[in-house]
């Protein structure tokens, strides 16, 4: 069985999920301010950096041969992960759960599920995700190239989230980020 055809086919789950998530889960607050652009970033950057990585993974230029197998497998548990940590935080989120950075007027702080242990755990699904795809080209450079600007693009958008959230719940959100790391438990 050719392990890299998953690529493609759970890469296009992903996407897909990912465009009816922005077309349901918006929350249609245009002049709120709160996003600061950052979902635009957010697709712009990935939208160039998987380009980039996808032409740098197949040109072979900064290919590492060995191993490939192993690569491509760890890339695939770790697309299938990502994807499972991002939508298990979703539902949890729920109703408050939007594409763009908004805050509704019944808004709470969701301290549950993964919520107990990082802040961001939609952002943590994504970027194993998005590492999971890097690793899967055995390519060192494609690697870099499509998740560090990804991370960076993710990072700019928990500072405008978590700005936004500040502003709203004040006291209560610095408690609760005083007891939980952003992505990694423990560690940022």
């Amino acid at each position: 069985m050719d392990l890299s055809l998953f690529i493609p086919i759970i890469s296009f789950f992903w996407l897909g999920s990912e465009i009816i998530l922005s077309r349901i889960r918006h929350s249609g607050q245009t002049r709120s301010g709160h996003d600061k652009s950052s979902l635009r970033v957010l697709w712009t950057i990935i939208t160039i950096s998987v380009f980039i990585g996808v032409f740098l993974g197949r040109s072979g230029i900064g290919s590492v041969p060995a191993g490939t197998r192993i690569m491509l497998i760890l890339g695939i548990v770790l697309i299938v992960a990502g994807l499972a940590v991002r939508w298990t935080a979703i539902l949890t989120l729920r109703k408050y759960f939007t594409v763009d950075v908004a805050i509704r007027e019944d808004h709470k702080v969701v301290m549950t599920g993964l919520y107990r242990y990082v802040r961001h755990p939609a952002y943590l699904g994504s970027l194993l995700s998005f590492l999971g795809l890097a690793i899967s080209f055995s390519n060192w450079l494609a690697a870099l190239v499509t998740f560090l600007p990804i991370t960076g693009a993710f990072i700019y958008r928990i500072r405008v989230e978590e700005k936004a959230l500040d502003d709203f719940f004040g006291e209560a959100y610095r408690r609760y980020c005083s007891s939980t790391k952003r992505l990694i438990p423990g560690v940022f």
